[in-house]
């Protein structure tokens, strides 16, 4: 039996059989209960069209944008054409390992972002046993064939680019196979997971703020020198 589906051509093919489904869940799991809280009037998704992560989320405006078909909005992920400073959240959901360079994605991101705005990013976590797998499988179809990034080093960009982490969590502690029985039979490792080996698992939500130093007047007392002549 291959190591992967080769019939998976693209990352929402791979969601379709059971193990993307396995992930998948958790996905919208964390993105519904996350966006549920964000507030503001402009919403982005990139990527994955057919999963709708914005759906607990009540701005007025959520649209979905990539370089695939089935987007709202046509774009390379790269140049973003929209004003800077014109959204309140975006959502990357594994885009940033399927990209040449995700951190000029980051850095675009950043610009479109309004002050105080939230980005929510999921990524597979290569220190883990779905990064093992990677490794150790083979390359040539979804999700092996993306680049898995550490979580250190999508913190440490992060923070060059002046956000600030403020939740995120690790799911999927199951090993990746891809019969639903033997997944639903290891069903017992999240739990145990998020308590003993919360690094570990097969997949990384982060949550992080973009924050703008403000500047702090410091105002003369001319008035109290006026009144003590």
């Amino acid at each position: 039996m291959p190591n992967c589906n080769l019939s998976a051509q693209s990352l929402s093919e791979w969601f379709a059989t059971p193990q993307g489904g396995y992930v998948l869940a958790r996905e919208q799991r964390y993105f519904d209960l996350t966006v549920s809280d964000i507030f503001g009037y402009n919403a982005l998704q990139l990527g994955l069209p057919e999963h709708d992560f914005l759906r607990g989320n009540r701005m007025p405006l959520r649209f979905n944008a990539g370089n695939q078909a089935g987007n709202a909005v046509r774009l390379c992920c790269a140049e973003l054409p929209f004003d800077t400073a014109s959204l309140d959240l975006v959502l990357i959901p594994h885009v940033l390992e399927f990209a040449e360079h995700p951190h000029q994605i980051l850095r675009e991101v950043e610009r479109v972002l309004m002050p105080e705005g939230s980005l929510i990013i999921s990524g597979f976590n290569p220190r883990s046993l779905w990064g093992m797998r990677r490794v150790l499988g083979r390359k040539q179809c979804y999700p092996w064939s993306g680049h898995f990034i550490a979580l250190p080093r999508i913190k440490d960009w992060l923070a060059l680019l002046g956000f600030e982490v403020v939740g995120g969590r690790f799911a999927a502690y199951a090993p990746p196979f891809r019969q639903t029985r033997w997944l639903e039979r290891f069903a017992f490792m999240e739990a145990a997971g998020d308590r003993w080996w919360a690094v570990s698992g097969g997949v990384y939500f982060l949550h992080a703020i973009k924050r703008v130093p403000g500047m702090r007047l410091i105002k003369p007392q001319w008035n109290k020198g006026l009144v003590s002549k």
